[in-house]
């Protein structure tokens, strides 16, 4: 019994201690990522007016035309930050400051980090929404009116199924890919078509528009991926949507630990116009693709304990199949 109590106190004592840290941790926020309900208030008022936010978010959109090559550049379409991005922006500071669930996700993440992956733990907290483009923006790079349908969309690594969502409705029949369960159970909630990571090239029909968000960069075989896509699309019509974080930077989470891809991709470049461009000329036209649009936008994700939310830099293409 004495021994069972002290096994007890020791995992209370550790338990306090942690969350002692994270209040420490807390006490060194400034700036924007203060917890003041009045400064999140007046933050949340702001987000796009104050000069501080303002630059931040302009660079989140920001390209040098004359760095694009001459192909690409006509092709550049300029994005802003609108309303939709603005909305997301504030649910993610307003959930980061829910501190007694943010001290239970911190909390959990520690316990489960050595066993499953990220994206699993995010789903099974149902945290870490991403955001990739508005529904203005996507309708602006397909270039299609707000009531335009296709018929068949599908979704790569769809992830909780935010962002399908967006493109979902301009379609009549949304499938989409997840490989972690708990991201599997948020997208069957949503009535989405799950479909095995291999089975998506072999049901027998072809899609109008395949979504491949972010993903490049985080599978093993990523030029066999651009080329079954290209076999799944419908000819000439069909169309591809590809998010890439740059500067590219392939890792491949296996089991909660992070290595190199089997297959890399070296895209040229230090700038991410260069890295634009190289991915355009080189890699793209390599498996059959040909850029019809591209834009700069943020991939914003939710939030912790730390951050209100976290952003990289993407660069959104439209491509469409050249037939060989």
């Amino acid at each position: 019994m004495c021994h069972l109590q002290l096994r007890t106190l020791l995992f209370v004592a550790w338990v306090l201690g942690y969350i002692a840290f994270l209040f420490a941790t807390r006490k060194m926020w400034t700036g924007k990522y203060v917890r003041s309900p009045l400064a999140r208030s007046l933050f949340m008022n702001m987000i796009g007016e104050s000069e501080e936010a303002g630059q931040e978010t302009q660079e989140w959109y920001k390209c040098s035309p004359d760095l694009l090559g001459e192909v690409v550049r006509p092709l550049f379409v300029q994005s802003h930050l609108d309303q939709d991005t603005q909305a997301f922006l504030r649910r993610s500071i307003e959930k980061s400051g829910w501190m007694f669930t943010q001290f239970y996700h911190s909390f959990i993440s520690t316990v489960l980090s050595p066993l499953v992956s990220r994206t699993s733990i995010n789903g099974f907290l149902g945290r870490g929404s991403m955001f990739v483009f508005s529904a203005d923006q996507l309708q602006q790079l397909l270039r299609i009116a707000p009531e335009w349908r296709g018929e068949r969309l599908l979704d790569l690594g769809a992830g909780d199924g935010g962002v399908t969502e967006v493109m979902g409705a301009h379609f009549r029949e949304v499938y989409a890919t997840e490989v972690s369960p708990p991201m599997k159970w948020h997208l069957q909630r949503k009535k989405y078509r799950l479909l095995g990571i291999d089975e998506w090239q072999h049901t027998g029909f072809q899609y109008d528009l395949i979504s491949c968000l972010n993903l490049l960069d985080r599978c093993d075989d990523p030029l066999d991926l651009l080329r079954g896509i290209h076999r799944s699309l419908v000819p000439s019509t069909g169309r591809l949507i590809l998010a890439a974080v740059l500067p590219f930077q392939p890792w491949v989470e296996i089991g909660g630990k992070w290595q190199r891809p089997r297959e890399h991709i070296k895209v040229k470049g230090k700038k991410w116009e260069e890295q634009v461009t190289n991915l355009s000329n080189e890699v793209f036209r390599e498996v059959g693709f040909e850029v019809e649009a591209v834009t700069r936008l943020p991939y914003l994700c939710e939030g912790d304990m730390y951050k209100d939310y976290y952003v990289l830099d993407d660069a959104v293409f439209v491509l469409k199949p050249v037939e060989e």
